[in-house]
């Protein structure tokens, strides 16, 4: 049977190896990395650094490893505080060869299974459904020429200028809430209408980890020296090394997130080259918002994936997992999205619990009553992420998100989503760009 250590019992190096990476070799005797983060695209570039023979260091200011891979079993179900889905799914998605390696449990989450509730808290009918059907798919033609036509709008410029009416049509407010600040994790005020629609996925629908998405760190922690509750607060580089925290080394991997980037909470010594910075400014970095609620008893048709709430203001908890299409538990996974993410990161819990019941009622009534269990995230309140995932912000380029992937003086390298525009805001972005950044030390 399956168990959440099992894939610790796989080689390590036959794991990776199965994953794509180089042969074993020891060509990095004597050097030493340290990576700043253990997330998952530093855990990636580590286990691949040690497996060429370096010494690597991996520093973590939190207090566990993994990074917006966070998974509570607390409810007897997985809530994913961070990644929650491995998007597009397909034989060549690193994320679903982990996966499938260590035969971790999956469920596929069915987008079609979808009942929406109008701003009065009935249910849509036929002719609403196809409006918004029509609506979304007349848009996105529209927007995808905004791609090449190198639009410097936002997208609720570009809407504004295209179909103004879609803006002031509360289901065409939902529709772009839930699926286009979803999926991009930003306001469609501050989305680039240029950028938003340029990256690249792989194929398939998309599943969860029934059994929790940390199953996948085993295998790439593995061996690895990770020292938790270690922030670093300044890294110093030159043509003969780099220093982190005092301790030298012969490169340093820098895979925090764009967010700690951005509150220049490290030191760079000297400061980093012009390009980079400007990088770091102008791209975006989202908050996506989440509250788990379990309840004695379901009040919801149990056999409906995901429900759709038409709310007030524009990205209020108007989307919802429902876990009993795949678990026997009662609970109620709430979204929030776009400029109200911030607001409800900015909630405590029991506020946020009372703003998400009151939204449910809207639909339910008097049926809802209080939850036994609640489990929320902040994210751009966690002073270790400040925020989600990147995006392409208005006044940017995707050209922003590759400055990344060149080393500064050839010591310092950057990891993460954020440095791989084709995949952005994913997981399987960010273990690519780890490798890559592996790549490239063994190579250099």
């Amino acid at each position: 049977m399956y168990t959440r250590r099992s894939a610790l019992k796989l080689g390590i190096a036959s794991f990776l190896a199965s994953l794509g990476s180089s042969v074993h070799s020891q060509d990095l005797d004597g050097t030493t990395v340290i990576v700043i983060g253990a997330g998952i695209s530093g855990l990636a570039a580590g286990q691949e650094l040690l497996r060429h023979g370096a010494k690597v260091i991996i520093l973590e200011a939190g207090d566990y490893a993994g990074g917006r891979i966070r998974t509570d079993m607390s409810m007897g179900v997985p809530f994913e505080y961070g990644a929650g889905w491995i998007h597009g799914p397909s034989s060549a998605n690193p994320i679903q060869k982990l996966a499938a390696l260590i035969k971790a449990p999956t469920f596929l989450t069915d987008d079609n299974s979808l009942e929406v509730f109008g701003p009065d808290g009935t249910p849509l009918t036929d002719a609403e459904y196809q409006h918004i059907d029509d609506t979304y798919e007349r848009l996105l033609r529209k927007l995808y020429l905004r791609v090449w036509n190198r639009d410097t709008k936002s997208i609720k410029e570009a809407i504004a200028d295209l179909e103004p009416e879609v803006l002031n049509d509360p289901l065409g407010r939902w529709l772009l809430s839930a699926f286009v600040e979803f999926d991009i994790g930003a306001g469609i005020e501050d989305i680039s209408a240029a950028n938003a629609f340029a990256d690249t996925a792989f194929e398939g629908d998309d599943v969860i980890f029934t059994e929790g998405y940390d199953t996948i760190l085993a295998p790439l922690m593995s061996g690895l020296d990770i020292r938790l509750s270690t922030p670093v607060n300044r890294i110093a580089y030159g043509d003969d090394g780099v220093t982190v925290n005092g301790i030298p080394a012969d490169y340093a991997i820098c895979s925090v997130p764009l967010g700690v980037l951005k509150t220049n909470a490290i030191e760079f010594d000297p400061p980093l080259p012009t390009d980079l910075q400007v990088a770091i400014d102008k791209l975006g970095f989202g908050s996506v918002t989440k509250i788990a609620l379990r309840f004695d008893k379901a009040f919801w048709d149990e056999k409906t994936q995901y429900f759709g709430i038409v709310t007030e203001p524009k990205g209020r908890w108007n989307y919802w997992l429902n876990y009993r299409t795949f678990s026997e538990e009662n609970v109620l996974l709430g979204l929030s999205f776009g400029s109200y993410a911030p607001i409800a990161d900015r909630m405590s819990q029991s506020e946020m619990t009372e703003d998400a019941l009151a939204v449910l009622r809207s639909v339910w009534g008097e049926h809802v009553v209080e939850p036994n269990t609640v489990l929320s995230t902040h994210w751009s309140e966690y002073p270790n992420f400040r925020g989600a995932y990147s995006y392409p912000q208005t006044g940017g380029s995707t050209e922003q998100f590759e400055v990344f992937g060149e080393p500064v003086a050839e010591r310092l390298f950057f990891a993460g989503e954020h440095t791989i525009f084709d995949y952005h805001s994913t997981t399987h972005g960010a273990l690519l760009s780890g490798r890559h950044v592996a790549t490239r030390i063994i190579e250099n």
